[in-house]
């Protein structure tokens, strides 16, 4: 709870609180990374299986983009780099990595795992799995590198004053000038959108057409 001042900076909330906010915020990254390291290190010995295992790729990759965002949020609860980032699109691109990239393709992962099990049938096809993972990985790195680049230009332009003390952008412009990222973070975002219905269909021919698999349950062990 004390680590949300971070999203006041420079706002009516009282310095010390702000400040407060920004210490705890930046203690996070140590169970947050600690977690992300925990989590990629548990495939020791078997990177190989990344190779040949796309739903397992879903579940490296969001741990990382975990890694990612938590890395991220704590820089930017820093009262310096707050002041270029707050009501900026960089703040944006920071909730989707954690968003889209880590409770996303976890999620995504987790389904591709789970829904076969449970309906007892082989997975449709491990190539649109496959199809899937790579279509919206760059869907979401356009996607939030856009928002973030756009961000830091976005807070360098409100920044800027001439000589005289006046703007030397206006707010207009500094709308005008976000165009273009605007159109990479929609294509990225379409990207992930489709990357998404694909997973759908593939789940879909899983339940409805796929045959059963047999799986051999185990008689529990007598106890005497």
């Amino acid at each position: 709870i004390w680590a949300g001042p971070h999203h006041l900076h420079y706002t009516a909330l009282p310095n010390w609180a702000q400040s407060l906010g920004m210490v705890m915020s930046v203690i996070l990254l140590a169970p947050s990374w600690g977690g992300m390291v925990n989590g990629i290190m548990t495939l020791s010995g078997a990177w190989h299986k990344l190779r040949t295992d796309p739903v397992l790729r879903f579940i490296i990759v969001s741990v990382s983009f975990y890694g990612m965002s938590t890395f991220d949020g704590p820089m930017m609860s820093i009262k310096t780099v707050n002041a270029l980032s707050h009501y900026t699109d960089w703040t944006i691109g920071h909730v989707h990595s954690g968003a889209l990239g880590w409770v996303g393709f976890i999620s995504l992962g987790v389904m591709y795992y789970l829904i076969p099990r449970l309906y007892g049938r082989e997975l449709f096809s491990l190539k649109l799995v496959e199809l899937h993972f790579w279509i919206s990985t760059i869907g979401i790195v356009l996607y939030i590198t856009s928002m973030w680049v756009a961000g830091v230009m976005q807070g360098l332009m409100w920044r800027a004053v001439n000589d005289d003390g006046t703007l030397t952008y206006s707010f207009i412009e500094s709308v005008e000038a976000m165009h273009p990222f605007f159109i990479i973070r929609l294509l990225g975002g379409l990207l992930y959108f489709l990357g998404t219905v694909l997973m759908a269909y593939n789940l879909w021919r899983t339940c409805s057409g796929a045959r059963p698999v047999q799986v051999e349950i185990p008689a529990p062990a007598m106890v005497h």
